[in-house]
């Protein structure tokens, strides 16, 4: 495990193991400490407790409101899908089929004092692994005639992909997300489409959930399966690994020829439509935690917090809890009076009975940008004592009830700014444009220099080919090409797998 940067390496720390010491387990941990989530009794699927599903019902709703601004409506499409809509499209299927739920009886009697399967289907059902075919078969219906174009529709549901070597959040048997899917008059428009949603991704996720992004192409290889062009935001987390937060799909006429997918053109000529589909999902969670988490827990952005401020009150004797509680309520009400980013500031009053620092630690680790403690000198003193989740937890200041509404928004703000800044420093610092050959490509990316962080891991930006046969050579070595920037620098350089002359910029990294 290569060396993570941390503040705290020398003091005692809320999550053990920390990112240094293990990567992996340390992440575990930060959602067990934070309370978001669980595995669940069947293998490969997960529990989404309140904590972690606050996060994302605020991110469905920060990314809803982006998608419906721009002409797109909600629907639901089936859970089933029959086997021979996947039959139609031979490269998408090619492409699930190892991760593909079968569904194949409709009934369960008992025998011998089991349960046993019985009452098979006369055409197996793929539970949804994504819904391009289901969707296609109903755009073959909806679609007559130019005048209907576009269509635009998104939904939010769950999909069932079979997960090997399943981690909360990053790769789940079943995971919830949003697709989209359009169909266009012409290419153009498609096209357009497609990167228009992404540019709506970008927004989202550097905005709010402050994590800075490479947009671009996926190379052939890594492409989605039956898409024309797959357009992808890449992340890098803070083990120099290539994260996957989103991607938008150009599928040309694919799917419309596979699903029938026809329109009258202006002339009264049959056209078949061109489409797009575009996603993401609960991942998106994972990246929160392993871009912005530190030693003590999770840390999070203010605009993505389902509480942005929690408030302690302490009272050390049992006649002063009612008139600490009373004025914790009293702050409370003052803060939600103040708006930041755009909507009322988020606020609980914690009135569990629990020792105060129990209770400070509890959301020290869930992430809780700001946490204010009250107290009887803070009563008497009309002021409150606040902590800022992106400062050490021993730094505190007092700031006056008359001031706290305007205060809270500047440190929200700055906390927000600050992560992002934080982040995209760590990117920037640990991107390689200086490796010129496979070898050193090799070299970079080998575990024996694991000791030696300034040489190994994170991305490398150099030249390739285009020869989607190269990627193969990758392979043993756990190494991707994570995308073609759609910022290109357009200078001709040699590729770092062949040798040979190269204008492509590519993203070459290890991912999850």
């Amino acid at each position: 495990m290569q060396k993570i940067e941390t503040t705290r390496m020398a003091e005692k720390t809320a999550i053990t193991p920390t990112r240094a010491e293990d990567y992996p387990e340390w992440y575990q941990q930060v959602i067990k400490a934070a309370d978001m989530a669980e595995n669940s009794p069947v293998r490969g699927c997960m529990v989404i407790k309140p904590w972690g599903y606050g996060i994302w019902e605020n991110m469905q709703r920060y990314l809803d409101d982006r998608i419906k601004s721009t002409g797109h409506d909600n629907c639901y499409f089936p859970l089933f899908i029959p086997l021979s809509f996947l039959e139609k499209e031979a490269a998408h299927v090619e492409g699930f089929a190892k991760e593909c739920a079968v569904v194949t009886h409709h009934r369960l009697e008992e025998k011998n004092g089991k349960l046993v399967p019985t009452g098979q289907l006369e055409e197996p059902l793929i539970v949804r692994p994504t819904s391009e075919t289901i969707i296609g078969e109903s755009f073959s219906r909806w679609v007559e005639s130019y005048r209907d174009r576009p269509l635009l529709i998104n939904q939010w549901c769950n999909v069932v992909r079979w997960e090997m070597r399943p981690r909360i959040f990053l790769r789940t048997t079943e995971f919830l997300w949003q697709e989209g899917h359009t169909a266009h008059a012409n290419e153009k428009e498609a096209i357009d489409e497609t990167l228009k949603m992404l540019e709506i991704y970008r927004e989202f996720m550097e905005e709010v959930l402050a994590i800075p992004l490479i947009l671009g192409e996926k190379s052939p290889g890594e492409r989605f399966p039956g898409a024309v062009s797959t357009y992808t935001l890449e992340a890098m987390m803070q083990d120099r690994k290539a994260l996957q937060a989103g991607t938008s799909h150009y599928l040309g006429q694919n799917f419309a020829k596979a699903s029938n997918i026809r329109f009258s053109n202006q002339d009264g000529q049959m056209e078949y439509a061109y489409t797009t589909s575009w996603g993401s999902t609960t991942r998106m969670i994972g990246a929160l935690i392993m871009c912005h988490g530190d030693d003590d827990g999770l840390r999070l952005p203010p605009r993505i917090a389902p509480k942005q401020v929690v408030i302690l009150p302490i009272a050390p004797k049992p006649e002063m809890e009612e008139s600490i509680l009373r004025y914790s309520e009293e702050v409370a009400d003052r803060l939600r009076t103040f708006q930041c980013f755009g909507r009322p500031i988020s606020v609980h009053v914690d009135r569990r009975d629990k020792r105060g620092g129990e209770k400070n630690w509890e959301w020290i680790k869930k992430g809780v940008p700001l946490r204010i403690e009250i107290g009887p000198r803070d009563l008497e003193s009309r002021c409150v004592t606040l902590c800022r989740r992106d400062r050490p937890h021993k730094e505190k200041s007092q700031v006056a009830v008359d001031q706290l509404g305007i205060e809270a928004t500047v440190f929200l703000e700055q906390i927000q700014k600050g992560y992002f800044d934080q982040a995209r420093a760590f990117r920037d610092a640990n991107i390689r444009r200086d490796l010129r050959t496979f070898e050193e490509l090799k070299a970079y990316f080998t575990s024996k220099n694991a000791d030696k962080p300034e040489i190994h891991g994170g991305f490398v930006l150099a030249k390739w080919c285009g020869d989607a046969e190269t990627e193969k050579m990758l392979e043993d070595f756990k190494i991707s090409i994570r995308c073609l920037p759609l910022k290109q620098s357009g200078t001709e350089g040699t590729c770092i797998l062949t040798g040979r002359k190269a204008t492509l910029d590519a993203v070459f990294a290890k991912s999850y």
